[in-house]
């Protein structure tokens, strides 16, 4: 092979590992296909949320930072929702469904809240065990982002200001 032939040759193999490496740094796991249940009983699956911006919130009556944020998660529903943006709270299966329901009606949350009664919903998402645990789905059905503990909520807005956006 000629000199010229080697350096052509190098260039593809660079060219396809540069190609290999940024789709995989840029790839975006697809939501977990499954099926939230609000506590008035409406099925909500996360087929059905395409085309919509969704922050799902792993949370429990419980938990002292679930509870602090909460009134910000209030704001963020209200700020976005006429844009296609929708938020569903998800309850940790060791929260009591009294303690979720008098909670939810006390703060009148505005948004879909589902109990996860078998962990399946929480197993779904990744063995999520520490709550809060935050998730955003954008609006091809890929998660964008899973947040541990308090979202910082200005970096959060920036991202659904972002994802709203893009069509």
């Amino acid at each position: 092979m000629t000199k010229t032939g080697n350096l052509i040759l190098a260039a593809v193999v660079v060219a396809a590992i540069a190609f290999a490496a940024f789709a995989f740094l840029n790839a975006r796991p697809a939501a977990p296909q499954v099926t939230f249940v609000s506590l008035q009983g409406e099925k909500i699956t996360t087929a059905g949320l395409r085309g919509k911006v969704v922050l799902v919130n792993f949370w429990a009556t419980d938990c002292a930072t679930c509870v602090k944020e909460m009134p910000e998660i209030v704001a963020t529903h209200m700020k976005y929702r006429d844009r296609g943006f929708e938020t569903i709270a998800v309850a940790m299966r060791h929260d009591p469904p009294n303690y979720v329901l008098n909670f939810v009606e006390k703060n009148k949350l505005p948004f879909k809240v589902a109990l996860d009664p078998m962990g399946e919903l929480a197993r779904a998402f990744g063995e999520v065990k520490l709550t809060p645990t935050t998730f955003v789905i954008d609006r091809q059905g890929y998660v964008v982002t899973r947040i541990l503990g308090e979202p910082d909520f200005a970096k959060l807005h920036v991202l659904l200001e972002q994802k709203l956006g893009e069509t």
